[in-house]
């Protein structure tokens, strides 16, 4: 069950991804933020794949493997994209659970394409909870309403989608390949589409006049991330996808406690009878498996 442990580990390191790269965007562009801590996923991701060793075996993955990388690694970068601004538009409470919704549509995406229908009954009726666990933790405030309006919740959106077909298109993709050297090469995809984007946007030239404090929390954010990933994926590769996306969803926990203490943003109580409903939700996916 070491990938059920992986799974949990994903967790603790995506919930601190969160909060630190909320300290990095205040002043820093969201895609040139993405962008560099890219570069910071990408170093450690390749690390990881020469200490364990599997730089090697490139050579033996197949074309189908690569085609499903590839479009997994497109899929994260755009996930990433659309996460990082609405991050950097509205609250972190409000669009960490709309970002971690992508659970739900992974879920029914996992029963259709690989058959994972045990104990069918208790996931879909978990599905619906943690549906509304989320539709009670994105209620906003007024005052929200009239400063940010809700551009923030549509790029929410369109994260989890994004999020959610990662998901199922890595799980093709790791089929045989070695879950770090997977990692790595879905990472480099991510590298290439995040740059293109900053410099398509001209917003290169800001690297110059980036906070050397924002660029601190901008690195270690991408080192939670590559850790994240990391074990997310060795998760996704040796367990079950409709219980690994659930637990590493329980990240949300993290980010709330941490976003309570650092930007004093706290939930009311009908989010946080949410946020008890999303955990239950996610809790009932992971035990009946």
């Amino acid at each position: 069950m070491l990938w059920v442990i992986a799974a949990i580990l994903s967790a603790v390191f995506a919930g601190l991804t969160s909060i630190l790269a909320k300290c990095g965007i205040k002043k820093t562009d969201s895609d040139l933020a993405t962008a560099i801590r890219t570069v910071v996923v990408l170093a450690f991701s390749w690390l990881m794949v020469f200490v364990v060793g599997s730089q090697g075996t490139i050579k033996d993955i197949t074309l189908k493997s690569l085609i499903f990388l590839i479009l997994s690694g497109l899929a994260t970068g755009a996930s990433w994209i659309c996460y990082f601004k609405a991050l950097s538009m509205g609250d972190i409470n409000k669009v960490v659970p709309i970002d971690k919704s992508s659970t739900i549509l992974t879920v029914l995406l996992a029963i259709i394409c690989f058959g994972e229908i045990s104990n069918l009954g208790m996931k879909l009726v978990a599905t619906i909870v943690l549906s509304v666990g989320i539709f009670l933790m994105v209620e906003k405030k007024d005052t929200e309403k009239q400063i940010k309006g809700r551009s923030w919740m549509i790029y929410a959106v369109l994260s989890a989608v994004f999020a959610a077909l990662t998901s199922i298109l890595a799980k093709v993709g790791i089929s045989g390949v070695e879950s770090n050297l997977g990692t790595a090469i879905r990472t480099a995809v991510v590298l290439i589409m995040a740059w293109i984007i900053v410099f398509a946007r001209g917003r290169q030239k800001g690297i110059k006049n980036i906070n050397k404090k924002e660029l601190l929390f901008i690195c270690m954010s991408g080192i939670a991330t590559g850790a994240s990933w990391l074990f997310y994926y060795y998760a996704i590769a040796q367990g079950i996808v409709s219980v690994v996306v659930p637990i590493d969803k329980l990240s949300i926990l993290i980010t709330v406690a941490f976003s309570y203490v650092v930007f004093k943003e706290k939930l009311s109580k009908k989010a946080f009878i949410g946020l008890l409903l999303m955990t239950v939700a996610t809790l009932l996916m992971a035990f009946f498996k």
